[in-house]
């Protein structure tokens, strides 16, 4: 079988060496490694170019493409039947191209494959914001797990078969895509082995911008309704409800407030003590004093993410109403 490595990059210029360094260094490497820019205004194609003797590289530029559009293209033009996806920026455990291809190579009746994700902090805000953000391996259940496009392997027949990644949409485009492949091929394989390594946001600000295109992206595709009304019912009513019982009965106020907390930040710190002793990139352990600012960032980190949540999401549903209504066809609002 041809495995194809496919990958879109965008100004990566000063971190893609770290994924074409861990793909130099897989037990199996790919047969092509078909990669789309979309218009780098910096070096990221001279950089990819310096690795062509190292690697079998099939490099395209696409001005302007989304990473939908990136993702077709080089789909498109891949000789593979099986596809292996990653992200730029990321770096892979050196098996990851061998496990995660393996269940399609092995079972000719598989047709997706999960592999998984974990942080690769360089700071100790990092460290917080991965333990916040990310589950752990033993919170995943292989049966409902939607893969990220950073970690997931597939045969050719099945990206053609669900249309491949919805172009008219710039954030969410994999979740939308991997609902199409579940309601296709019921059952994903699952490779926890097959690891993909990625530096959280490192402030604020990027992560408050990541999280509105993501909430976005929920509302011009439709998702997760539920869960968005639970958070706007969380803020808007909830809390309110408590600030005014609290000023009646203070106690009662507290220990609400306590228990809530407790509940809305317990996952986190729990995987936050875990990754206390796991060094950053650079191979230092954090100190005690960083430990405790990881403490205190991660209900920052929740808080915020919540907040770009609640206003990204009804930009997004706008947006559908207006394109549903033949008003604007824009895919960025």
């Amino acid at each position: 079988m041809t495995i194809s490595l496919i990958c879109t990059v965008y100004n990566e210029g000063a971190s893609v060496r770290k994924l074409l360094e861990s793909v130099c260094a897989q037990s199996m490497l790919p047969d092509e490694f078909v990669i789309v820019d979309g218009g780098s205004e910096d070096d990221t194609v001279l950089q990819i170019e310096a690795y062509a003797d190292r690697l079998p590289l099939r490099v395209m530029v696409a001005a302007g493409a989304n990473i939908s559009r990136g993702r077709n293209l080089a789909i498109a033009a891949a000789q593979g039947d099986i596809l292996a996806l990653v992200d730029a920026g990321v770096r892979l455990e050196p098996s990851w191209l061998e496990d995660i291809t393996r269940p399609l190579r092995e079972n000719p009746n598989m047709y997706v494959v999960s592999g998984f994700f974990v942080a690769d902090p360089e700071t100790p805000f990092e460290v917080a914001m991965g333990a916040t953000v990310l589950p752990n391996v033993e919170e995943i259940d292989p049966s409902t797990f939607l893969p990220s496009s950073r970690s997931v392997a597939l045969r050719k027949s099945a990206w053609e078969q669900v249309g491949g990644y919805p172009e008219w949409l710039d954030y969410c485009e994999d979740l939308v895509f991997d609902l199409n492949l579940r309601s296709e091929y019921n059952t994903f394989g699952w490779a926890p082995s097959a690891v993909a390594h990625f530096r959280p946001r490192g402030s604020l600000t990027p992560f408050f911008k990541q999280y509105y295109r993501y909430s976005r992206g929920d509302g011009k595709a439709d998702l997760w309704r539920k869960r968005h009304a639970i958070r706007y019912a969380t803020y808007l009513v909830g809390a309110p409800l408590l600030t005014i019982l609290g000023n009646r009965v203070s106690w009662l106020f507290w220990l609400m407030g306590i228990v809530g907390f407790g509940a809305y930040c317990s996952a986190p710190y729990r995987r936050l003590v875990r990754a206390w002793n796991r060094p950053l990139t650079g191979g230092m352990l954090l100190k005690p004093i960083e430990k405790i600012t990881t403490l205190v960032f991660v209900p920052a980190i929740r808080v915020i993410g919540d907040l770009a949540k609640m206003i990204g999401y009804p930009v997004g549903v706008w947006w559908r109403w207006k394109r549903k209504k033949g008003l604007g066809q824009s895919a960025n609002p």
